[in-house]
């Protein structure tokens, strides 16, 4: 780290002090911070550059110069408006040395558009920003009501805009209620008292408010721009119009706003409606409903004589269904009587094969089977037990005839090697090999002195 001084102003010795290269940096960079804390510099962007750590670094031009720029992550996030190369911008910070290149740059913590380009820029950017939330889609715009009792105004106290929405409404409407929620309109503390009065009128549950504003610059709009003020008007329940400025200035707040007035006059039109108007369209309502009235009236009175005509005394009507009564009496009689006896012969057939299938028959017939199975299965026994002895001694006899044992019994023997298999040729076995000879009675232990095959080595004392 280089090493810092007090006083960056001190001369060097007289005495020849050498500086190192990071000891000359670091000096220069407490010179520049120091003298160049907060200044402001117009340029033209250029080479702008947006690495992953967040922080924005691009040059700072005019005709004749141009500087190195550093906007760190913090102060980048508050930037409202996009940048990119070639646009003009005012710019705040301090000068300093990045001292690891010696390097002069400007750190900065502000950036702003330089001009009314500059602001046109920063209302467009404000405007893609709104619309992509849906701030200005129809779905969240408000019906204006159609007889507004109470309506408030939010606009400056004093100036032309608020006398001509009151004109329009004691000519067009003097029955409606007016209340001013007085703000400033222009300048920067215009945006807090705007939108505190959009609060405040909110909550005061008028039917419908105006925001009005006369005409002028763009900087004089510029409140009606500020998102604080168009968040302000999203928030309100009550229904908006936005009267700001002449026809061909149009605002943030408008777009917001649930309806859009050309003037402060014709936002005052559209909530106050005609007196003259509303009498005709009350006159011409009575007359429709009278026509109405009477139309129904004759309707309903041919109607009643219609009815009159086909209504009978209620003593033939009591006659006619005491008659059904009977009918239908008699007729359930008959059916009951049907299905009484229906039921009566199912009963005896069921009866009659009841006692067909009585147990008791059909445990004399099974105790007969019973007795005849029991004498037969003795001699069943017998002849099978008898059939068994015959077959047994057959396969016994035959048994015998296959049986080795019997081979053996002749005089012949079987050869076994040390494993027990048997042996069929001379090729199994070895010149001095052991085998065990098996007879029809008892066991031999033998040795194979000469198998014909290899020649004999015996040793003379086995």
């Amino acid at each position: 780290m280089p090493t810092m001084i007090k006083d960056p102003f001190a001369r060097l010795g007289l005495d020849r002090e050498v500086l190192t290269v990071s000891q000359l940096n670091g000096r220069a960079r407490v010179l520049l911070e120091d003298v160049f804390s907060n200044i402001w510099v117009e340029g033209e962007i250029s080479n702008l550059s947006r690495p992953a750590s967040g922080h924005v670094y691009f040059t700072l031009k005019d005709s004749g110069a141009q500087v190195r720029c550093a906007l760190f992550r913090q102060s980048a996030a508050r930037v409202r408006q996009a940048l990119k190369d070639g646009l003009q911008v005012k710019v705040r910070g301090k000068v300093s040395l990045f001292e690891g290149r010696g390097d002069y740059q400007l750190i900065l913590d502000t950036v702003e558009p330089a001009g009314d380009g500059a602001l046109r820029l920063a209302f467009d950017a404000l405007k893609e920003k709104l619309s992509a939330e849906g701030l200005f889609s129809a779905e969240r715009k408000v019906a204006l009501p159609l007889h507004p009792q109470r309506i408030g105004i939010i606009s400056s106290p004093t100036g032309a805009v608020i006398r001509d929405i009151i004109s329009v409404f004691r000519r067009r409407a003097p029955q409606v209620q007016l209340t001013l929620i007085p703000t400033a309109v222009q300048g920067r503390d215009a945006i807090a008292q705007i939108v505190r009065a959009l609060k405040l009128a909110d909550a005061r549950g008028f039917d419908a408010l105006i925001l009005a504003r006369g005409g002028g610059s763009l900087e004089d709009l510029w409140c009606f721009n500020e998102e604080a003020v168009a968040r302000a008007i999203d928030a309100c329940v009550t229904p908006i119009v936005s009267a700001v400025g002449h026809e061909t200035d149009v605002s943030i707040s408008d777009f917001v706003a649930d309806v859009r007035a050309p003037t402060p006059s014709a936002a005052a039109e559209l909530l106050a409606p005609d007196s003259s108007d509303l009498h005709r369209r009350v006159d011409n309502l009575h007359r429709r409903l009278v026509s109405r009235m009477q139309d129904k009236l004759m309707r309903e009175r041919l109607r009643l004589e219609g009815i009159s005509r086909r209504l009978r005394h209620p003593g033939e009507r009591l006659r006619q269904q005491a008659q059904r009564l009977d009918d239908l009496d008699m007729r359930m009689r008959r059916a009951f009587e049907q299905q009484m006896h229906k039921r009566q012969v199912r009963i005896a057939h069921l009866e009659s094969r009841l006692a067909a299938q009585h147990p008791g028959r059909a445990l004399a017939f099974l105790r007969q089977r019973l007795d005849g199975l029991a004498a037969r299965l003795p001699k069943a026994m017998r002849d099978t037990l008898k059939t068994r002895h015959l077959q047994l001694q057959s396969q016994v006899q035959t048994l015998h005839v296959v049986s080795p044992l019997a081979t053996l019994g002749r005089g012949y023997s079987i050869l076994l090697d040390e494993r027990g298999h048997a042996i069929r040729s001379a090729a199994q076995t070895q010149t001095g090999q052991r085998l065990t000879a098996r007879l029809g009675e008892g066991e031999l232990q033998v040795r194979v002195e000469d198998n014909h095959l290899t020649p004999v080595t015996l040793s003379l004392l086995d």
